[in-house]
């Protein structure tokens, strides 16, 4: 970019990064080829969209405001849950369960965040470890509300909208988590490109200097743990409501280890780097379980090790870096 093109303040720098760019048009274009090419597999589909999500919620406090969580499957788990049995016991319409289940995550993230937001680095990873822990342990001791180790029996969800059945093609399972992934992109991508989110960005560089500069560091970590948090439970909800099903998997240190192994894939702080890092995660898990059942994990540290190596900020990290070279040259 041109020195005199070169955004001069922090208000030409949101706008600039607020404006849509063709790749991005095209990325989300390239969603929909799933209906057209892969009608049989809009499941997995649907999963990706759900894992894409998840990986999302965890970008927003790892890549932004330099917040590590190995537990943060608690919060997917107390969406798919809570979505689980508000449509068992109450209501089955999912858009209402949905809701209900965001704010139940969210209410945890917030009342978590204030032991959060005092600690960082080592201790910071040992509590969200810990919190992870016991409530997956809590909810396998509440069998009989939960269902323990047998999981959530009888989730009934509602046709979507009334008209479209969550059925075993998967087409209205992937059109729900699509929608609902889109649209909370977008607000991610607003929360971002937002003065907030600049402060975000300073917190990870330097969480001790910014109360000098007026942003309260304390303060930015509670509010986007708690954003983090509800939309955790969103993918929580919406892969509850799309399976018909909730397991005490939902809850395990597997499914926030393999979230933080999408976002290390995709790059962690691009905002796509979650959603092409699961997308990659997902895929490469389904032909490698096909291949060797066993071992899929095996392969998954193999490809883990080389993008580390060869990108050690991700592929849209290394891709980035490619292009800034190239038009360098």
């Amino acid at each position: 970019m041109p020195a005199s093109a070169a955004p001069s303040t922090p208000q030409q720098y949101l706008q600039s990064l607020s404006r849509w760019h063709p790749i991005e048009i095209a990325f989300w274009l390239a969603t929909l080829t799933p209906f057209l090419l892969f009608p049989t597999y809009l499941s997995l589909a649907s999963q990706i969209a759900v894992a894409a999500l998840f990986a999302l919620s965890l970008d927003l406090i790892l890549g932004y405001a330099g917040i590590v969580s190995l537990g943060h499957a608690a919060f997917f788990g107390i969406g798919a849950y809570t979505a689980g049995l508000f449509s068992k016991f109450v209501w089955g319409e999912p858009l209402s369960g949905l809701l209900v289940a965001t704010a139940m995550a969210a209410l945890v993230g917030y009342a978590s965040s204030f032991i959060v937001a005092r600690f960082r680095h080592l201790t910071l990873i040992m509590i969200t470890l810990g919190l992870g822990l016991l409530l997956a342990e809590a909810a396998n001791s509440a069998g009989w509300l939960t269902g323990g180790s047998d999981g959530l029996q009888g989730v009934d969800i509602w046709p979507l909208l009334g008209l479209f059945k969550f059925d075993l093609y998967g087409t209205t399972a992937y059109a729900y988590s699509l929608s609902v992934l889109f649209v909370v992109f977008l607000m991610a991508r607003r929360l971002i490109n937002s003065p907030f989110g600049l402060a975000l960005r300073g917190i990870r560089e330097n969480w001790v200097r910014m109360p000098a500069i007026g942003a309260d560091s304390r303060s930015h970590i509670r509010k986007v743990y708690t954003i983090s948090a509800g939309v955790a439970g969103i993918a929580g909800a919406v892969i509850a409501q799309t399976t018909s099903t909730v397991s005490l998997e939902a809850l395990s240190f597997e499914r926030s280890a393999d979230v933080l192994v999408m976002l290390v894939l995709g790059g962690a702080g691009r905002l796509y780097g979650g959603l092409v890092g699961a997308a990659i995660f997902m895929i490469a898990r389904d032909q490698f379980s096909g291949i060797a059942p066993q071992f899929w994990y095996f392969w998954i540290g193999i490809l883990l090790i080389a993008v580390v190596m060869l990108l050690p900020n991700g592929i849209l990290g290394g891709l980035s870096k490619i292009l800034a070279r190239w038009r360098g040259r």
